[in-house]
């Protein structure tokens, strides 16, 4: 609002009626989308100057108010007539090059208080609606200076969240915080695979030998390098070597001995 009222005051000495106030208004918000102003009347005059100020004689006529456009990027040039029809004020804008035509009806006494015309912190309100109004229906349909379209560009591509922070596609681990998660052999060891195989005797939670009467029950793991009692001697087993046991493992175990009786016709010397 400080451009808008230093311009107020500067053109504050013209201005007389209700319907300047907002004149002066809807000016301000062209300029603010990019637009300088070249004159009033339809046509142009000698050593003419894009300026954010109003031109002089622009509010010689109270009934129809002529403003000449041009944006910064000199792309586009506007012809504006205000009409004012008893309480409200049409405005009609059009784009000279490209022919297209914006129009809108504002109503001055939603956006002027006729009685404090000479007090700019008074004279305006509902601003936020007023340009609501003039961007949506004359700046939009008319196209916004490159200018003014580039630097909006820019600061909307300022994000603060940056792309690397966030991964669409990261999937999220799925066991609670604290939970260890279990110790599977790692896949990119190749000689991870049949480890469990190269120790039978189970020091590895795995093996192939099958205790019929300890089945289900842990039992430590043996060191084949230490030699069995009765069998082998210690260091008959290379450490490391695979080793597949025979006959029954242990001294002394408990249960029947398989060979406790002799089989049927055991004295034939046919057997």
């Amino acid at each position: 609002m400080a451009g808008l009222e230093l311009l107020y005051c500067s053109a504050q000495a013209g201005i007389s009626c209700p319907q300047d106030a907002l004149v002066c208004g809807i000016h301000w918000e062209l300029i603010q989308h990019g637009y300088r102003c070249l004159g009033a009347g339809e046509q142009p005059g000698p050593d003419e100057r894009k300026s954010e100020l109003l031109p002089a004689g622009w509010e010689t006529n109270k009934e129809v108010y002529t403003l000449r456009y041009k944006s910064t990027d000199d792309a586009r040039e506007l012809l504006l007539k205000a009409v004012v029809v008893d309480d409200s004020m049409i405005l009609n804008v059009m784009d000279r090059a490209s022919q297209k035509v914006a129009d809108v009806t504002l109503a001055v006494a939603d956006y002027i208080n006729p009685e404090h015309l000479n007090d700019f912190h008074k004279v305006y309100k509902n601003m936020e609606e007023l340009r609501t109004r003039i961007v949506s229906s004359i700046i939009s349909p008319l196209g916004v200076p490159t200018e003014k379209a580039k630097k909006d560009s820019q600061a909307e591509k300022k994000d603060p969240v940056s792309p690397q922070d966030f991964n669409p596609l990261r999937i999220p681990p799925r066991h609670p915080a604290g939970v260890r998660a279990p110790s599977w052999p790692s896949p990119l060891n190749p000689f991870a695979v049949g480890g469990q195989d190269l120790d039978p005797l189970g020091g590895r939670s795995g093996g192939m030998i099958v205790d019929p009467l300890r089945s289900g029950f842990p039992q430590p793991g043996i060191d084949p390098s230490a030699g069995l009692p009765g069998r082998l001697p210690p260091g008959a087993v290379p450490p490391g070597a695979r080793f597949d046991p025979f006959g029954p493992l242990g001294a002394g175990r408990a249960g029947p001995d398989p060979d406790h009786l002799p089989p049927p016709g055991y004295d034939d010397m046919f057997m």
